[in-house]
């Protein structure tokens, strides 16, 4: 297979839509129109609880993960391959064809994708995730800032790998991109809560 085939793979893999078909399947639901609206493992807990949104979570790191350790290997020897496969698997997730284009917010298989890349700072990250979660209780404003976290985190632990560091501050302006109608909601004061439904 050429580089092509497998960044389609990544991308067709990344765009399994887990919660919508989670919803589907268990709940008889259409995510898209309950909770936040959102297809991420956040909305799928807060619509049918932790049994449902914990597998599915897990996937969503599979399928960035997946990429970066089994595909990159057979796709080519150059340092960015596994770096451009992670981020064709983020794109599929967010932008995912089977949904119309409509995914999740790529938090969970950009942290797969970076965990086969840069193990450490997405450690330090993840502290930053966990402890605003904690603190807060708004998911949507952890994610944003263990994003922000991660490229300062790479230029801290790994300083010789400038196409992790681009990388990290790409992926993090894109989390707040695709977080944008959270940061609506925060300043409005109508973001939902971990385990609570949105203010109307």
């Amino acid at each position: 297979m050429t580089l092509a085939l497998w960044l389609l793979a990544a991308y067709l893999l990344g765009a399994i839509p887990t919660s919508y078909l989670v919803g589907r399947w268990f709940g008889g639901i259409d995510l898209r129109e309950h909770g936040s609206k959102n297809l991420g493992a956040t909305n799928l807990y807060r619509t049918l609880g932790w049994r449902y949104a914990v597998p599915a979570g897990l996937f969503d790191v599979a399928k960035g993960a997946i990429p970066v350790v089994a595909f990159a290997p057979r796709a080519g020897s150059q340092e960015w391959v596994p770096l451009s496969l992670g981020v064709a698997a983020i794109i599929g997730h967010v932008f995912s064809l089977f949904v119309r284009f409509r995914g999740g917010k790529g938090v969970a298989t950009a942290a797969g994708a970076v965990l086969g890349l840069a193990p450490l700072p997405l450690a330090l990250s993840a502290v930053v995730w966990v402890t605003l979660v904690w603190a807060t209780g708004y998911v949507s404003l952890a994610s944003m800032s263990g994003a922000a976290a991660f490229p300062l985190a790479v230029w801290l632990l790994q300083p010789g790998d400038p196409y992790i560091l681009v990388a990290g501050v790409l992926l993090a302006t894109f989390i707040v991109f695709t977080h944008r109608t959270n940061i609506r909601r925060l300043l409005e004061g109508r973001e939902a809560r971990f385990g609570h439904h949105a203010a109307p």
